[in-house]
């Protein structure tokens, strides 16, 4: 989590949202996003979509599994449903996102028992740092 925590620096330093998410694959990190919607103009540009796109990439493959995303924020509807798409096994975050959360705190859509893919959850992880992180962000910006 330490590592999503230093990519979502990247993302603070750049002017975006400070979100960071690294990719494990049996300990080692093979992936890593930070946010970048406003750097690229992009509104899919998550951290979370940008760190999946670089696991497969690396993968050569478009399933995740045995995988574990660890990101300092609760992943969006949009990164949840990727999640779920590309079979990630595991993930791990920090601070929960009670405005668009999607993995529990508004709706859950990994662990939806309808759809073909349920991902395990850890959450709460270096949480106080994710949240100051956030919390110092939006204080600067709307200050």
């Amino acid at each position: 989590m330490q590592e999503a925590l230093s990519e979502a620096e990247k993302a603070y330093k750049n002017g975006d949202v400070p979100v960071g998410a690294v990719i494990v694959l049996d300990d080692k990190i093979i992936a890593r996003g930070y946010n970048q919607v406003e750097f690229r103009n992009d509104p899919t540009a998550h951290a979370e979509i940008l760190a999946i796109q670089q696991a497969a990439d690396y993968l050569r493959n478009e399933r995740l599994l045995h995988t574990t995303l660890y990101v300092t924020i609760e992943p969006c509807t949009m990164c949840a449903g990727a999640l779920v798409l590309s079979r990630i096994s595991n993930l791990v975050y920090g601070a929960d996102d009670p405005k668009t959360g999607a993995c529990g705190s508004i709706v859950n859509i990994i662990q939806h028992p309808c759809l073909n893919h349920q991902l395990n959850l850890r959450k709460g992880i270096l949480e106080e740092e994710a949240k100051e992180l956030i919390q110092r962000f939006f204080k600067e910006r709307r200050g």
